[in-house]
Formats: structure tokens, sequence, C-alpha cells
């Protein structure tokens, strides 16, 4: 490849706007991990280079997200995460260093360039057919649904009283509403409510805290990463429970297994899995909910998260006392944290798990995600995350119209032969379990023979 104009060093971030050229392998170099005079973070959209280093503690989406595309082409991930890219082009313009030099291709030199080129030509359709619009009837009907089994669950109780089978249909009922709430708010986080980036903000800051308790900048922080980057290690998030709890993916097993490392016998992780995991998470949401509030002094938030438990505790206390109460709650709790740990990690831990090997926007959620096949019931349990590729692809795409989508990423995929895999929900289930057994067999071959 032919080599481009040497680029600027630290402090010429202004004199970079004027025609200063780079080739993909400086570009390349300004990770933040590197050597000293190199530590800064460059990354590339539509062939203007940004110089972020400073930026990423202020970005709105949090600073990791564009510290995992440091020394990359960002061109899709922002066009996919930014519902309203001119409105964030003032920002882009005080970090412009330059562009990359004729002679360079637009992704880098590595990549599939068809395939880039026809991944962005899907977008433009996609854009097209206006299937990036939400229909507010639908997720009204999704809200008025959750307030609906949310009441019937207090009703229950208030009538029928704390017998058995009262308790436990009260249970059942609010459990459904806070794991519907859970699909709801993620598509509050997606900016794929409303058609304004501001409103879905706002009616996600209050309903994630006073709905559900939490905080919406805490998942935002966490959910972007596992976008940005999914099943890429260290850069994903939700890989955080390898290798503390669990052995994730043969490659990464094994690697454990050679380093002689221990934590937990992986070789049963397939058999504890489905305990553990939903009982650790419990603790985990709540404690680094408190953490990341009082870090990032989301003062509102925390307050907010208050009035969700005196509404709760008002609610029911009186009816069953605090001793039945807790016992309510936190078995409901633990039932949404079922619930959510088999959904959220049937499309993701069958699928590859490894470093981050910088492939294109498309090849990096294709290898990551799978389907679950379509149905009424599918839809509606899952919140349409059966449809996680395509959700993956189009993170601000309303879920209502990812059936729509799907036959031409389909299309697409067999294009290019690329394996879009779609199962059915307890093969998927299933799938979790077969993967997590086989990436222990891997850590235990490598352990005790490696």
């Amino acid at each position: 490849m032919a080599a481009a104009r040497r680029g600027p060093v630290a402090g010429t971030r202004a004199e970079g706007r004027e025609g200063r050229f780079f080739s993909w392998e400086e570009v390349a170099l300004r990770t933040g991990r590197v050597a000293a005079f190199l530590q800064q973070r460059w990354l590339v959209i539509d062939r203007k280079v940004y110089d972020v280093t400073s930026f990423c503690q202020r970005h709105p989406g949090g600073p990791r997200v564009l510290c995992h595309y440091a020394g990359q082409d960002a061109t899709d991930a922002f066009t996919a995460f930014h519902l309203h890219k001119t409105q964030v082009s003032k920002y882009l313009n005080s970090l412009l260093i330059g562009e990359l030099a004729p002679d360079q291709p637009s992704s880098e030199p590595s990549k599939n360039q068809l395939l880039v080129k026809d991944f962005r030509e899907l977008r433009s359709i996609v854009e097209k057919m206006g299937l990036l619009k939400p229909n507010s009837l639908f997720f009204f009907l999704i809200f008025l649904h959750i307030v609906l089994l949310d009441v019937a669950a207090w009703l229950t109780i208030w009538y029928f009283g704390t017998s058995v089978g009262p308790f436990f249909i009260g249970v059942l009922l609010f459990t459904t509403a806070q794991s519907q709430m859970s699909w709801f708010q993620h598509d509050l986080g997606h900016l794929s409510v409303f058609t304004k980036s501001k409103w879905n903000h706002l009616v996600h800051t209050i309903l994630m805290a006073i709905v559900k308790g939490m905080t919406a900048s805490w998942w935002n922080n966490l959910h972007f990463q596992h976008h940005a980057k999914p099943n890429c290690f260290r850069k994903d998030p939700d890989l955080n429970m390898h290798p503390i709890v669990f052995a994730l993916g043969k490659k990464l097993a094994a690697e454990l297994g050679m380093q002689k490392k221990k934590f937990m016998p992986y070789n049963y992780q397939h058999k504890y899995f489905s305990i553990i995991g939903p009982v650790l998470l419990v603790p985990f949401f709540q404690l680094s909910i408190l953490y990341f509030s009082i870090k990032r002094k989301e003062w509102l938030e925390l307050a907010l998260i208050v009035t969700f438990n005196i509404r709760i505790c008002l609610s029911y206390v009186p009816l069953m006392g605090f001793k039945y109460f807790m016992v309510y709650y936190w078995l409901s709790r633990f039932l949404e944290s079922v619930w959510f740990i088999w959904i959220s990690q049937m499309n993701h831990i069958p699928m590859n798990i490894d470093y981050d090997k910088n492939m294109d926007w498309m090849s990096t959620q294709l290898y990551a995600t799978c389907n679950v096949d379509q149905s009424l019931f599918n839809d509606w349990f899952t919140g349409h995350l059966n449809f996680q590729i395509e959700h993956h692809l189009f993170p601000t795409m309303p879920r209502h119209n990812f059936s729509k989508v799907a036959p031409l990423v389909k299309s697409l995929c067999a294009r290019h032969g690329m394996d879009y895999q779609c199962k059915p929900l307890l093969t998927a289930f299933r799938d979790i379990l077969r993967s997590l057994k086989d990436s222990g067999e891997a850590w235990r071959d490598a352990y005790l023979h490696g």
C-alpha cells in the first residue's frame, strides 16, 4: 500500500484540518495503548479522521464505546448508534484532524470491501423504506399491557390475600410486568420508541428508575459497549463473567486452562449455570447500579430509584407485612433474572467468543448473534430479541420492523456466503448448555494436558 503523508502527533489538531492526510497504518497506531508519544485515540468516520483522545470522557454514550473503536473504522457503528447524525456533527467538527489519503480504501484494507459496500447500501434501503420509524400505537400498547400486569399483581394480593395460590399468582404477574418492562426500557435505550432522541432519553431515565428501580445511564454504559463489540473479550461487558464464574468460548477457555487457572470447576458449568447465573445477577445489578451512580454522581436517577422502592413498599407491605413482602419481592427478582439471563444469552453464548478481530460491522454482528424462530409467543416472550441479528445490525430500529428487514438481511448473507442462524426457542436454550459444556471440556483438557 502506498504510504500517505505523515499525520500530526499530539498537539497539532488545528493544523490537521487543513488538507492533512493519513494512512490506515497511522490510524491503527492511535489506540491509546502503545508508546507514550502515541497515547492518542483516533478513529475514522466516512473517511474523516477524528482525534477523540480528550472527548472520550465527555462522550454521552460513555468513554469505553469510543475507546473500543480507537484505531479503527467506526463509520458503521456511528451510523448504527446515532438516530440524528446531523445533531452530533458539531461535536465531530471540533475533533476533526484530517482525512484518509486518496489512495486509501474507505475501510481498513483487511476488511471485505464489497461486503462493507453492500451493507451500507442495505442500510440506505432500510432508511428509505422507513423501517427506522417507530409505530406509536405499538409501543403504547406494549406499555399499557405492562401497567395492567403490574396492577393485576397488586389487585391479586389485595383481593385474595396472601394464601399460597394468590401469593404465587401475584409473584408471576409482577415478574412478568418487570420482565416486559426490561424489554420496553431496552427499546427506549435504543432510541426506537420516539422519533426524537431527547424524548427517548427522558422517558428512559424516568421509567427505568421508577418502574424498574434501575438507572438508564448505567444500562446505556454497559449495553452500548456490548453492541459495539459483541462477544469480544475485554470489550463486551457481558463477558465479564469470564473467567470468574464461567469459561466462555472454547478458545478463551483453553487459554485459561493453559494458564492453569481454576476459579471454578468449569467442566461442570453447564450444570450450575441455571442456578448460579440468575442468583449472582440479582446482587450484581443492585450493587453495580449503586456504584456506577455514586461514581458518576447521577443523583437524580438515584432519587428516582428511591421513589420506586417507596412505591413498592407502600403498595405491598400494608397488605402482606414486611417479611412476606421480602419473599415476594426477591422471589420475583430471581425469576426475572432467570427469564432475563436465558433470553439474553441464547443468542450470544453459543456463538463465536474471542478477542476483537476488528472485522467489518456486519461480520462482527453475525458471528456473535443468532435468531430464534418467529411466533407471537416468541416475539412477546423475548421482547422481539428472537430477531437478535437484525437488532444488532440496526440497533435503533423499532422491534416491530425486525421481521420486515429480516428477508433483506438473509439475502445479503446468502450473497456473501455468511451463516444466518435461526433456531427454535428450546434449541436455543439447549445450545447455551451445550456451548458451556464444550468450553468447559476445552478448559479441562488444556488444564490437565496443556
